[in-house]
């Protein structure tokens, strides 16, 4: 592969700064301690390399540590966190496109282009990853159906390889490492340099409407029926409905305003109508998670769902309303470390796609499966999905449904065979799993899920560029070891 060197590799000059420390999951339900690295240029990330060579350790890649499982957790090993690299290069404010480091934020990168008119085109629930780890994860937003995941806003990055050269890749230029990295949860090389399109927009504010669905077949039908004029669609699921209001819920539709429908785009684009609000309900929202702790169980959390699925039948009623970009975008981040609700073994969030054929029954069937076991999600999640280019994709034309489980030390081993379940009903479905969200399933279920050609082609791509495997973290050996 001498084609794609475009940088020769100099000799590193100085160490990055290391600590060793607990790393887990964002869910808290997995974590091992590591020497973690963080380097501030390539020279660094070079180092890093030769760090985990000579301590005969691996090395896995870390960005914002939002992934809710094993994905940058590396036991035995060396952690790369990227964070320390987080310039932002330059941004174009006619054509929208901005050249970033690895390690700079979604918040970071909307607080810069928010005030001159322009937003992400894909934002995941929370502000707070890098866009080196949402590449390595190609992650997806409320509006996944209409512009795909951020892979398809990627216009090229740089990735510094396992043997130090530095590798430009896009479309174009050497195009099957760019389709293999995107979403090649950090196992080909790290990202040093990432450049990407952004949105226009000519208000700070979506226009927002809830719609109320009395089950999961009325959810689809009004969302397939929404799509086309919708800039963003997500349903909220009340996983303990059933009989006839299995997968009832609520749908938010969103779309950007045009120009001139917004008097005042000026204060609406502000940084500080985009800030979400520091109390709720007069409350702290750090200290909010301590008041649902009490009801973040199977007692409480069948109340809370039922609670806000009539509530959201009122919200329904009322006219279409003004949110700001980031509130309708950035929920997850509404209440800071609302995961400590889910108590010390935190929770694993299960999120499958089905292709739109199979979707309704197999969905509706892991609801039932779920009820039945007595082991129900607190929470669910559920959008509409369209294919992309990528070769470890998850995305599908389809729909995805994810369910926040609460872990247990008494009841893990029971979740995980509760999952395992679930597992083969989605599979025989001809479903996929995202390993952003993933901590149960298994290589057998990766090699039904993908297609086998493009699965052997990004493994003969990790051996040639890592021959050593040196890059590895616990997900990778659950799933490839």
């Amino acid at each position: 592969m001498s084609e794609l060197v475009t940088e020769s590799r100099p000799t590193p000059t100085a160490a990055p700064r290391s600590d060793f420390e607990f790393v887990a999951g964002w869910g808290m339900a997995v974590g091992a301690h590591a020497r973690v690295l963080r380097p501030t240029d390539v020279d660094q990330i070079r180092a890093c390399f030769d760090v985990a060579r000579a301590d005969g350790r691996h090395l896995g890649l870390r960005g914002g540590g939002n992934s809710y499982g094993d994905a940058s957790v590396n036991e035995d090993g060396h952690v790369l966190d990227i964070g320390r690299m987080n310039r932002i290069l330059g941004f174009d404010a006619e054509t929208g496109i901005a050249d970033l480091e690895p390690g700079v934020t979604i918040q970071q990168l909307w607080r810069e282009i928010v005030p001159q008119g322009f937003w992400p085109r894909v934002v995941s629930g929370t502000m707070f990853p890098t866009i080196a780890g949402a590449a390595a994860m190609n992650i997806h937003g409320k509006n996944n159906y209409a512009v795909g995941t951020i892979g398809d806003a990627i216009l090229d990055f740089d990735l510094v390889r396992p043997d130090g050269q530095v590798v430009t890749c896009s479309r174009e230029r050497n195009s099957d490492l760019f389709h293999a990295a995107i979403g090649g949860f950090g196992m080909l090389g790290v990202f040093s340099r990432i450049r990407l399109e952004t949105k226009r927009v000519y208000s700070g504010d979506l226009e927002v409407q809830a719609i109320s669905s009395a089950n999961l077949g009325e959810m689809m039908a009004s969302i397939e029926e929404r799509k086309a004029a919708a800039d963003y669609l997500v349903g909220w699921i009340d996983c303990f409905g059933s009989g006839d209001g299995i997968g009832r819920g609520l749908i938010h539709e969103a779309r950007y305003l045009k120009p001139g429908e917004d008097r005042n785009p000026e204060k609406t684009l502000a940084l500080a109508h985009q800030e979400l609000p520091a109390h709720i309900l007069g409350f702290p929202k750090s200290e909010v998670w301590r008041f649902l702790r009490p009801i973040c169980n199977d007692l409480g959390m069948p109340w809370l769902n039922a609670t806000k699925h009539f509530m959201g039948k009122r919200e329904a009623k009322a006219a279409p309303h003004r949110q700001s970009h980031a509130a309708f975008a950035f929920l997850l981040d509404y209440v800071p470390g609302w995961k400590r609700a889910y108590g010390p073994g935190g929770l694993i969030q299960y999120q499958s796609f089905l292709p739109k054929e199979t979707a309704h029954d197999v969905y509706t069937e892991m609801l039932r499966h779920c009820q039945h076991r007595g082991i129900v999600p607190y929470l669910g999640v559920f959008k509409r999905h369209r294919p992309d280019p990528f070769w470890l994709t998850h995305a599908v034309d389809g729909w995805s449904f994810a369910m926040d489980f609460r872990v247990t030390k008494s009841g893990r081993e029971k979740l995980w065979k509760h999952c395992a379940e679930l597992t083969e009903i989605v599979l025989a479905g001809g479903g996929k799993f995202y390993f952003a969200k993933d901590l149960v399933i298994d290589g057998s279920a990766v090699r039904r899920m993908f297609d086998a050609d493009k699965l052997e082609a990004f493994l003969g791509l990790k051996r040639e560029l890592d021959p050593e495997f040196l890059l590895q973290t616990n997900l990778w050996r659950r799933l490839f070891a």
